[in-house]
């Protein structure tokens, strides 16, 4: 069990960490998400022991490892930038924690085998690094970490410089992957869609704090606060401030969307009202629906699906919808929001209450 105790970290004044703790269990898969410069880097330079926290603690199976070196500890870790050695073959890459350990040849080259193919390296085992593809490299730094035998796993967005292809094979594979490892994997990521794909467990990252850590499709389905459900949007999430009045939410005394049963019991007054893109359609999707006119401002076309953006009572909201919508701008149109899928924010933030399913 790796175990943060009111850790923080600042750096020349500044706050790259603010107090954190966190628990994380063997054998479970963990995602830090957050955008750039959240925090989620310094963290896991905490957690491995390349640098030591301003204040608090690090614990691991109980034992406080605050001051142990991270050459000490057993730990690996993968980057977004491949790290092999350029001048070996990808076999010894592979091999190289293992023989720094000192295990045997036999066990050596029965577990790079075994890794080799798992990631499907193996024809290339020969080769050096520079003769492979950016894949591959990365694969190979997979590989060599899967085959040291680590009982902290570090993984800062590993995937990123990856084609779509290999990103989308690696993600499916990796929970596979490390499963039966019995090791802490930490896994950094901007992505949402990557967290919800990894499942285990997330924690959401802003400004160098922690906002909700539970089960990934709990914090998804039931944020805590506002910034916490806009780190677990992609495209961002849609909000709108209203006032629940007369089971309404209204703007300015007129009715803007009924009030759906899940939010029913709010108390009347001023809230943040706010939906995931892909519960905005062009077409009514349940008896729940609620019909808005609103004018379009742009419509990006990616492939099975359009991101078309448009504004309504001066606030920009993006609707995600299935197929090619090559709209023209500046149309006045009509969306559907769906009402069973709404959550409430209070003036500061928290949540107040959520969808029942989302």
């Amino acid at each position: 069990m790796l175990e943060l105790r009111d850790i923080t970290k600042v750096v020349g004044g500044e706050a790259h960490i603010h107090p954190t703790s966190l628990v994380f269990e063997r054998g479970s898969l963990n995602v830090l998400l957050g955008p750039t410069l959240s925090g989620k880097t310094s963290l896991m330079r905490l957690m491995a022991g390349l640098d030591r926290p301003t204040t608090g603690t690090v614990h691991f199976d109980g034992k406080d490892v605050t001051g142990v070196r991270v050459q000490d500890r057993n730990v690996a870790m993968v980057y977004q930038q491949f790290i092999n050695y350029p001048a070996m073959t990808v076999y010894d890459n592979i091999a190289s924690p293992m023989r720094i350990k000192g295990a045997d040849r036999a066990t050596i080259d029965r577990e790079v085998r075994k890794a080799a193919d798992l990631l499907k390296l193996t024809p290339y085992l020969e080769r050096t690094p520079l003769n492979l593809s950016g894949g591959q490299q990365q694969r190979t730094a997979l590989a060599r970490a899967i085959v040291k035998n680590a009982s902290l796993v570090l993984l800062d967005e590993p995937l990123a410089n990856l084609d779509y292809k290999l990103r989308e094979e690696l993600r499916e594979e990796l929970p596979r992957i490390f499963a039966a490892s019995g090791a802490i994997f930490v896994y950094a990521t901007t992505e949402p869609s990557e967290a919800l794909l990894l499942g285990g467990n997330t924690a959401t990252l802003s400004d160098g704090r922690i906002t909700q850590f539970a089960p990934t499709i709990e914090v998804y389905r039931r944020p805590v606060d506002l910034v916490t459900a806009e780190t677990f949007a992609d495209p961002p999430l849609n909000t709108f401030p209203l006032t629940k009045a007369n089971g309404h939410f209204v703007l300015e005394g007129a009715p803007v969307l009924p009030v759906p049963a899940h939010l029913a019991g709010i108390t009347d007054g001023p809230y943040t009202v706010a939906f995931q893109p892909h519960h905005l359609a062009l077409a009514a999707q349940s008896p729940a629906a609620a019909p808005l006119t609103v004018r379009t401002a742009i419509s990006e076309i990616a492939g099975s699906e359009s991101f078309v953006h448009v504004e309504f009572a001066g606030t920009r909201w993006v609707m995600l919808a299935p197929g090619i919508h090559d709209i023209e701008p500046d149309a006045s149109i009509t969306v559907y929001v769906d009402t069973r899928h709404l959550m409430a924010f209070a003036p500061d933030g928290r949540a107040i209450a959520g969808p029942a399913a989302a």
